[in-house]
């Protein structure tokens, strides 16, 4: 893996607030039919992801699949507001993974309903 290969790798996940585990999400299923054409760019209408959470002191990889318009849908039955944002512009997408900087938008339903916890 060159240099360049490195940097995007690295840029493509996260880490929680105690460095203890890592966050890795791939894109499962985007409306290809959808696209906003806005002042925001070109971005996708994302469905469903591959959350990919590694314990770094255990080194175990736990991968869970998550259903972000059911969660959505969730969130605004249940607390009538959702705060996730399931458009994602096509520059923070790299071979179907997010860039760790948008990951809170998408994970942040899930973590409010504690589908997910860190």
């Amino acid at each position: 893996m060159g240099y360049e290969g490195y940097l995007s790798d690295r840029m493509l996940m996260s880490r929680d607030a105690l460095n203890k585990k890592q966050i890795k999400i791939k894109i499962l299923e985007h409306d290809e039919r959808i696209r906003d054409m806005s002042k925001y760019g070109d971005r996708v209408l994302i469905k469903k992801i591959l959350l990919i959470v590694q314990n770094l002191e255990t080194e175990e990889i736990e991968e869970i699949e998550l259903d972000i318009e059911e969660l959505e849908n969730r969130m605004k039955k249940e607390r009538l507001f959702t705060s996730s944002n399931r458009w994602v512009p096509r520059v923070d997408i790299k071979n179907n993974f997010v860039s760790g900087s948008r990951h809170t938008y998408l994970l942040s339903d899930a973590i409010a309903l504690d589908v997910v916890s860190f």
